[in-house]
């Protein structure tokens, strides 16, 4: 067989940022036709090293050379785009329709990506999409191009689970087609990745296979070096333990031999006792957490939930599922008593002391030290079974070394102040933790660390997440709110997920086709004026309260006076809240 054609070289690559190197010294190279998966902790230099074999970033040291007649296509986390461009001359140009419609490639992924053919929907401007619906647009525009080389960074951020089951299959099917791709979506480096590099201190670290071939390798040369950070070995061994005991379709993928790196876990005990972890639940706890009796959930004139009867026991560990506006975050939020059914009724066990880790970043302090953030929620934490954590060992588990601790709050990332957030929730000892995309803007390592955490974890866990590996990882029992309004078990977990939304038929009208009445496009109109009108309300409050901080500050001395316009202020204030919790909950 002849050797693959080379497409990119790279040659003792150094790149830094300020003072800080973020590659050094990086050698390797992409083939036509490879796969590869690019890992690393937040920071590491993943998303750069994408940047430099793009040529988006110039290098400060050695030399980046792309083979001739390469076509190489980039999917930014910020792609640019003309506002006024449809989605339609996004993806296939000034092309008529006519040259497009009958391309079975474009039809697909218009169909699994976008959604279908729809007029309206193709007809929208993308001046007027969010973030993540831009990104999918891009995406779809490389898919129906003809590169020898994809470079894709997070991709699968915003996509649902069933899209990203889509897209897994859509790029295996184009085998000529290079790929390097930078995710912490575990499921699809294993799904696609035939090569993983670790951006690692500078250095690119290459394995062979996918996520779980990365990881037993990554145990043996952690055992064959005798490596002191004792914590991350133990991280890596739980992890490959449960990796060994999962799907076969997890084991079936490493091309090394194994042997060395089994003798690892041959004394591992499982992820969890789940005996163990549910008699102590109970004790917690006690039988009841959530009663849901012939509950109706509605938010704007749209029913999400219809007459549900569901309870939720002790110990359970609940990954929910579903399409983007289904209801999910509408469920659990129910459940908390944050949003009351139109009918029926929901009944909270007296023991239950529940803590809920939003979409939306809590507001903290921002001279706050991150330590400080923790320390004033409590000082230590009990997991049971005599186990305690302090404030600053959670946070070292989470990610937060020594000197991160110390850091403010005001300067930390995005992916930072979630990891902050969640462990807040975590110091305050909760029985019962409800994680709404718990993933969001964590790395590997992270993600890792969490799901060790949550092993021990006794209380009722309800997980919303569109990761996977995450959602297998953590929970034992699924259910699926898959758009008509009902919820219903899983026996068979994500996978039964994906074939229930497959065999739910979805219209693709042709080209020429008029929309259904019931179309995708037709229900996003309704979410974007529902979603306007609620906006406009916003406007509206947030313009009475600047009005009362100026009457604040001309009787500042008049104290009868500011404590009325105080009253008004904070009576303002919770009802903007409650109508950006509104609006988020119709945007996703």
């Amino acid at each position: 067989m002849p050797p693959a054609r080379n497409l990119v070289n790279l040659e003792s690559v150094g790149k830094a940022f300020g003072e800080r190197p973020l590659l050094e010294g990086v050698s390797s190279g992409v083939n036509a036709g490879e796969r590869i998966g690019v890992v690393g902790r937040n920071g590491a230099g993943k998303s750069t090293l994408l940047a430099v074999i793009a040529g988006d970033e110039p290098v400060d040291t050695g030399r980046v050379s792309m083979t001739a007649g390469t076509h190489a296509g980039v999917l930014r986390q910020d792609p640019s785009f003309d506002p006024e461009a449809t989605i339609l001359e996004a993806v296939v140009g000034s092309r008529a329709t006519h040259e497009w419609a009958v391309e079975p490639r474009v039809r697909e992924v218009l169909t699994g990506l976008l959604g279908g053919f729809d007029d309206d929907l193709l007809g929208r401007r993308l001046g007027a999409l969010s973030g993540g619906e831009r990104r999918r647009v891009e995406l779809a525009r490389l898919l129906v191009a003809d590169l020898d080389l994809l470079l894709l960074d997070e991709p699968t951020n915003h996509l649902d689970v069933e899209i990203v089951a889509w897209l897994a299959g859509h790029l295996n099917e184009r085998q000529g087609m290079a790929i390097v791709v930078v995710t912490h979506d575990r499921w699809f480096l294993d799904e696609v990745c035939g090569r993983t590099w670790e951006v690692v201190g500078g250095r690119v670290e290459e394995y062979d296979g996918g996520y779980s071939s990365y990881v037993l390798a990554k145990a043996e040369r952690v055992r064959q070096d005798a490596a002191s950070e004792a914590r991350r070995n133990n991280l890596i061994r739980k992890e490959l333990a449960w990796l060994r005991r999962g799907a076969p379709a997890r084991t079936s993928k490493p091309k090394f031999r194994v042997d060395a790196a089994n003798a690892l876990i041959t004394a591992e005990p499982p992820a969890r006792d789940a005996v163990e972890l549910l008699s102590f639940a109970d004790a917690r706890l006690g039988k009841t957490v959530y009663e849901v009796h012939d509950a109706t959930v509605a938010i704007g004139g749209r029913t999400l939930i219809e007459r549900l009867t569901w309870n939720v026991g002790p110990g359970q560990r609940i990954g929910i599922l579903g399409p983007n506006g289904a209801g999910k975050t509408s469920l659990v939020r129910t459940l908390l008593g944050e949003l009351q059914p139109v009918s029926g009724r929901v009944v909270t066990g007296l023991t239950v002391k529940p803590a809920y880790l939003s979409q939306h970043l809590e507001e903290l302090e921002p001279t706050w030290r991150v330590l400080e953030a923790v320390e004033n929620v409590a000082q230590r934490v009990d997991l049971g079974k005599g186990r305690e954590l302090t404030a600053s060992q959670l946070c070292e588990r989470l990610g937060f070394g020594a000197d991160g601790q110390w850091t403010p709050v005001g300067d930390l990332s995005g992916g930072e102040r979630r990891r902050l957030q969640l462990t807040r929730l975590l110091m305050a000892g909760p029985n019962v933790l409800v994680l709404d995309e718990p993933t969001n803007d964590f790395d590997v390592e992270t993600l890792t660390a969490l799901e060790d955490l949550l092993d021990g974890f006794a209380g009722t866990l309800l997980v919303v997440s569109h990761d996977r590996f995450f959602l297998e990882r953590v929970c034992d029992d699924f259910v699926a709110l898959l758009g008509d309004a009902r919820v219903r078990p899983l026996t068979g977990g994500v996978e039964e997920y994906l074939m229930r939304r497959r065999a739910t038929p979805v219209p693709t009208p042709s080209a020429g086709a008029p929309a259904s009445p019931q179309s995708a496009a037709a229900q996003d109109r309704e979410t974007r004026k529902t979603m306007a009108r609620i906006e406009r309300q916003i406007e509206r409050l947030e313009s009475r309260e600047r009005d009362l901080h100026d009457q604040l500050a001309e009787h500042s001395t008049d104290f009868e006076k500011v404590g009325v316009l105080h009253a008004e202020l904070r009576g303002l204030e919770a009802e903007r809240q409650q109508l950006e919790e509104q609006w988020l909950e119709v945007a996703t």
